[in-house]
């Protein structure tokens, strides 16, 4: 293949990872490949030209969108122009919809190949998106099994490529982690771990963390608790909310906090799978502003909000939203999936079969395949 020019954006953390296991497949597939991308450090970590931090990019639920909305259009027309400087062959996107489709539209408009990697989950809600994806991504690589019937009815050049998560996971699992170390560096006793993971975002975790918090309230003297903490939010940020409150932050390292952890309580979205592949029994926790809460309400397709029940299409994990996201309901559900809880053993099991269903590692090497492919025979 002749040296080729790739534009590559991710707009949020889980994007940041899968992009940087997927940039090191393309790199080892084809060397040659020029790539600048708006990312986090992971796929800095990889190489090319950074044009834009995630950290920067960020934003959670309709009215957040609507108040930062001055700061979103000025960085979609930095990109527009971003872009018709570089001048790329193919444009790769993954996630962060809202974004990306402004512009996968402006992008096809000037001739440049899109590819879109983890879709916009159109499926969930404004699934009349799919008639515009149809008409300005040239293929989509989904990494959700029912995703793939759900464009093909509609037309649109789509592949399942597997999902990235297990390739994450395999890669973190055959570095051997070391426990001992870690419970060194966390200065952590022996009592068993209840992990939480209230997110990246800022609005998000300013909203949902006090209510975890108040739910293990009584398991202080028989759990750890341990806050795993987004890479882009600062330690300053999380005191502020925790006060005197006697619970750990684990930065950088919540795949090693999941390996150690009895149980946890999970914010929606990608972190409900990451959980459930390291079989951690968890409780999903979500709650927006009520006027975003209100709207998505209306507009939302699916019976569930994690990925862990929409691919099993049942309710494996409980899910506890807006009003039923309150500390003794968590609290209450939490008990029921602790070892002695009655759920625990009907959890793990439903586990193992969500591990068949999503399939073997290798999908950001088949995807890197794929996409070099897709290149080439464009």
């Amino acid at each position: 293949m002749a040296a080729k020019k790739l534009y590559i954006i991710a707009g949020e953390a889980s994007g940041d990872l899968h992009g940087s296991n997927l940039m090191k497949e393309l790199l080892k597939q084809e060397p040659s490949l020029e790539m600048r991308f708006w990312g986090g450090d992971k796929m800095a970590a990889v190489g090319g030209k950074p044009v834009k931090h995630i950290k920067d990019l960020a934003f959670m639920g309709f009215l957040e969108v609507i108040l930062n909305l001055k700061t979103i259009l000025g960085n979609i027309r930095y990109c527009k122009e971003d872009i018709a400087k570089y001048k790329p062959d193919t444009l790769i996107l993954i996630d962060y919809p809202g974004f990306n489709m402004r512009i996968a539209e402006w992008a096809h408009g000037q001739g440049i190949q899109v590819l879109y990697y983890i879709s916009p989950q159109i499926w969930a809600w404004k699934q009349n998106r799919v008639h515009k994806i149809k008409k300005v991504v040239d293929k989509v690589f989904c990494i959700l099994p029912f995703e793939k019937d759900f464009y093909a009815k509609f037309g649109v050049e789509v592949e399942f490529v597997g999902n990235p998560l297990i390739d994450a996971i395999d890669t973190f699992e055959s570095e051997k982690f070391n426990k001992v170390q870690f419970y060194k560096e966390q200065q952590l006793d022996e009592r068993p771990i209840i992990a939480i993971l209230p997110g990246s975002r800022v609005q998000e975790v300013k909203l949902k963390l006090p209510i975890m918090l108040e739910a293990v309230k009584n398991k202080l003297s028989d759990y750890q608790i341990i806050i795993a903490g987004a890479p882009n939010l600062e330690a300053d940020f999380y005191n502020s909310i925790l006060g005197n409150n006697p619970v750990k932050i684990v930065y950088r390292n919540t795949y090693g906090l999941l390996s150690v952890s009895t149980a946890a309580l999970v914010t929606s979205g990608t972190a409900t799978l990451e959980t459930a592949l390291f079989e951690v029994p968890e409780v999903v926790c979500y709650k927006g502003s009520y006027l975003s809460y209100l709207i998505a309400k209306q507009l939302i397709k699916v019976k569930y909000i994690s990925l862990v029940n929409l691919i099993m299409d049942r309710e494996v994990v409980k899910e506890c939203i807006q009003a039923d996201c309150n500390p003794k309901l968590i609290a209450s559900e939490l008990d029921k999936i602790l070892p002695q809880g009655e759920k625990h053993t009907t959890l793990l099991s439903d586990y193992k079969t969500l591990k068949k269903i999503l399939g073997g590692v290798g999908a950001s090497e088949e995807t890197a395949k794929r996409m070099l492919k897709t290149m080439q025979n464009r």
